[in-house]
């Protein structure tokens, strides 16, 4: 198949005779490969791992016709004409470089997912360092009050490909985006898009900081009606700015203070929409109260900004979003509290892996004793010791990198004293929350925020979030 035809590949296209490789045999490059194979494409599944679960995945797709290479995906297959990449495939992998050098185009789940849709619903995008599953979940649940056929996918539950594949039609999709993803993305167009924020995450995955933000500034490219940005954020602005956008595309802003027109904003206690009402100049438009979210803490404030603004990009009336938010279901590990004991409060933010995500953590509480550690993933923690010494009753680290951490306290908070965990099993978060009670006094929090990855401790995330909520129910007992 040559590249023209490929380059303008669609649901109803012709796709016999093209040979694609799958790079990923997770959730989403299952569905790819399956997807695929559906339409007609010769499919070649590769991934390095070899699990109970990725053997049961792949002997599904040889079933249905797939060729599988288990062990390596290092070497690009022989004939391959499309690559199509899982999320997570860093830009930098060797058989990204190998297709890239031979002219081969190189997809993302979200462009093949595009291609294969199936009919005009919009996406509604979110990408940013942090917050992007609950504005997402926020979303969904605005779409849904509204009556629509709606459902969040991407990078968080159903693959998008799979939602695509639906054979029932939807009204609208809310699309959570991570930037491995963005570098392969070529002809998306979302009715809106929104970069909540953008801070140093991922520089083992792109290299630099500034390829990093690079990517996460494609989220905008040919967006159709919206463009979101953060207005406490310079950076999402730039994007914007330099986004090519479909012509007629507005930017739209979302703040915590007094909205200007073309933004949403806070007046007082009210969420108001100065944006997407005709007479904007004079008047804004109420959405719901603080006091609608579950955990009204400031940036999920900003989260459901940015979720009104693209649920009213796509034309969601007032009561609709208010009933949305409403009824919005926090995801786990974020700022979940597990108890109060002796009036010491411990809560889970264990999906805070970057230092942006932990210090916004650290920054909703007076006196706090934090859990941090794992995975650095090339950050460095100067900044965030500086902003969040003054809150810091003490310091419990653990993990790999934990050492990084140490070294920026001492330089920069000498006074907080830290206890160092150096057991490097999962049942090491016994003695964290042993000694972060000792820490601790009463009316202090203790901050499970630990500004990295669990991946050298734990399977995920989350995880390491049920391992901290076991132990402090221990003390509970």
């Amino acid at each position: 198949m040559n590249l023209d035809r490929i380059n303008d590949l669609s649901r109803s296209s012709e796709w016999q005779g093209l040979h694609a490789t799958v790079v990923g045999l997770g959730v989403a490059g299952f569905a790819a490969a399956d997807a695929l194979i559906h339409v007609g494409a010769t499919v070649t599944i590769v991934d390095k791992s070899v699990t109970d679960k990725t053997r049961e995945r792949g002997t599904v797709l040889e079933i249905l016709g797939a060729t599988l290479v288990m062990g390596d995906d290092s070497q690009l297959p022989d004939g391959t004409e499309l690559l199509v990449l899982s999320p997570g495939v860093p830009p930098q992998a060797p058989i990204v470089k190998q297709a890239l050098a031979a002219g081969i185009p190189v997809w993302g789940e979200l462009e093949l997912a595009w291609r294969l849709r199936d009919n005009d619903a919009p996406w509604l995008v979110i990408t940013g360092t942090n917050g992007k599953t609950t504005t997402t979940l926020m979303l969904e649940s605005i779409l849904v009050a509204s009556g629509q056929r709606s459902i969040a996918a991407g990078n968080i539950g159903r693959s998008l490909v799979e939602v695509m594949m639906d054979p029932m039609p939807w009204d609208s999709i809310a699309v959570e985006v991570g930037a491995p993803q963005l570098p392969y993305i070529h002809t998306v167009s979302p009715l809106a898009s929104v970069c909540l924020n953008v801070a140093p995450d991922h520089i083992d995955l792109f290299g630099s900081f500034d390829d990093y933000v690079a990517a996460k500034a494609r989220i905008y490219e040919r967006t159709q009606v919206a463009a979101i940005f953060n207005v406490a954020d310079d950076e999402t602005l730039r994007m914007v700015e330099n986004a090519d956008v479909v012509e007629g595309c507005r930017a739209i802003g979302f703040t915590l203070g007094i909205p200007d027109i073309s933004m949403v904003g806070l007046v007082d206690e009210f969420l108001v929409d100065r944006a997407f009402l005709p007479n904007r100049k004079d008047t804004a438009l109420e959405l719901a109260q603080i006091t609608d979210l579950a955990i009204p803490a400031r940036h999920n404030i900003e989260n459901a900004l940015a979720a009104c603004a693209l649920a009213r990009a796509h034309g969601v009336d007032a009561r609709s979003i208010l009933h949305g938010l409403r009824a919005w279901v926090p995801a786990a590990h974020r700022i979940a509290t597990v108890a109060t004991i002796d009036d010491i409060t411990y809560i889970d933010d264990s999906k805070a892996t970057n230092t942006h995500a932990a210090l916004t953590s650290i920054k909703a509480y007076d006196s706090i004793v934090w859990i941090a550690g794992g995975m650095a993933k090339g950050q460095d923690f100067d900044e965030l010791v500086i902003d969040s010494a003054s809150r810091l009753r003490g310091v419990v680290l653990l993990g790999v990198d934990q050492e990084i951490i140490a070294s920026a306290l001492a330089r920069h908070a000498p006074h907080v004293p830290v206890r160092r965990v150096t057991d490097t099993t999962a049942e090491a978060m016994e003695s964290v929350v042993q000694s972060a009670r000792e820490l601790a006094q009463a009316g202090d929090t203790v901050l499970l925020a630990p500004g990295c990855a669990s991946w050298d401790m734990y399977r995920d995330y989350g995880h390491r979030g049920d391992a901290f909520a076991t132990y402090v129910r221990q003390l509970e007992n």
